[in-house]
């Protein structure tokens, strides 16, 4: 059995075992990386591929007449034609649910730094605003307390279950979108949890912002396609929303002229609340369960639609 991994650098850098999918194969091929115009030749002759960002076409499919298996590195499978591959007896596998952990731990990181102002702080101290100061203490920004504010969570599954568990831990009330809508949007700050489908994409747009708390705080560590991004960016701008701290973007990398990129209290990150070792190896480690399941007939998280983008 031939595997083809097309894009395992981000997955595995080097400080983890791709065995447990090698002691289920005769050969594993991992790419660090593959362009567009690669992927036609490197599954040309496999029987299983994987990828987590790769556009897996109809068209590459069927140039590929040994494919019998797909399986998303990931839990969004859009870059996959799942259809096409249903029409072509291929099976389509995804990793639900592997770094509810980590993706709720990072929500609430971007929310004490929109709090708490750590890194301009520590910035500050390093560069000799502390040494040169007349007080014991000082502040850049102003702090603000969690407890006894509001958490809007739009997406209440695993993640913003756990999101909600830690924010109650410090004294915030949760309200739930999909319970009590105005609640949430009228909270202190709204987390975005959701899937992206298309009946949500740029669901944070001026609409839904002006129906927001003024001064409210937006966070995004689920899909980038949520966000109507110069709406947001012009928000911040005007100080409409007194902050916003996001893992995700639209365009992963971000194209340079990204409004967020140069928008007012906006905090980024590269997508990386997800990375965490231990939610990393867990993905190799139900990659390889996934396909020894489908080896045995079953169906262990197959999809059976697409979502989308």
């Amino acid at each position: 059995m031939n595997i083809v991994l097309l894009d395992g650098h981000t997955i595995n850098p080097g400080d983890l075992s791709w065995r447990p999918l090698e002691d289920l194969c005769g050969r594993l091929t991992v790419y660090e990386r593959t362009a567009p115009e690669e992927i036609a030749g490197r599954i040309a002759d496999c029987e299983i591929l994987m990828t987590s960002k790769c556009h897996i076409t109809r068209e590459l499919m069927a140039g590929a007449p040994k494919l019998k298996y797909i399986g998303s590195t990931a839990t969004g499978y859009n870059n996959i034609d799942v259809e096409a591959a249903r029409d072509l007896g291929i099976a389509v596998t995804n990793i639900p649910a592997y770094s509810t952990e980590s993706v709720a731990q990072h929500a609430i990181a971007l929310m004490l730094e929109l709090t708490n102002h750590v890194g301009l702080h520590s910035d500050s101290v390093h560069s000799g605003d502390w040494t040169n100061c007349e007080y014991f203490c000082y502040w850049k920004q102003p702090v603000t307390l969690l407890a006894g504010r509001s958490l809007g969570i739009i997406g209440y599954g695993a993640i913003g279950r756990k999101v909600g568990e830690i924010a109650s831990a410090l004294g915030m009330e949760i309200n739930i979108y999909s319970r009590d809508r105005q609640a949430a949007m009228a909270s202190d700050f709204v987390t975005l949890h959701c899937p992206l489908t298309a009946d949500n994409a740029g669901m944070i747009n001026k609409e839904f912002i002006s129906a927001m708390k003024p001064g409210a705080y937006l966070i995004n560590t689920a899909r980038g396609g949520l966000v109507n991004e110069k709406d947001l960016a012009q928000a911040l701008n005007e100080g409409i929303l007194a902050g916003a701290a996001v893992d995700v973007l639209s365009t992963e990398p971000p194209a340079a002229d990204n409004p967020l990129l140069r928008a007012k209290n906006c905090i980024i990150t590269p997508h990386i609340a997800w990375v965490p070792q231990e939610m990393r190896q867990r993905v190799i480690d139900v990659l390889a369960e996934n396909l020894r399941d489908w080896q045995a007939g079953g169906t262990q998280n197959r999809v059976e639609s697409k979502p989308a983008r």
